[in-house]
């Protein structure tokens, strides 16, 4: 039923996740991300981009 656009949207690690919150960490580990300055590049879906926006103190994103 998914059908993929092709649309990429790059997300790196931007701080450091020390003193942040649990559910934050773990959403930085489910974007792929392990340490500062590494970059995924993930399907541009409501998904990603909820994870995005609820990080987004902690990283950066380019279409």
């Amino acid at each position: 039923m998914t059908t993929s656009s092709g649309k990429k949207i790059k997300v790196t690690l931007i701080k450091s996740l020390i003193g942040t919150k649990r559910s934050h960490r773990a959403t930085v580990r489910g974007l792929g991300l392990r340490r500062i300055n590494s970059t995924a590049e993930l399907e541009d879906t409501p998904a990603v981009r909820g994870m995005i926006n609820n990080v987004y103190y902690l990283v950066k994103s380019e279409a």
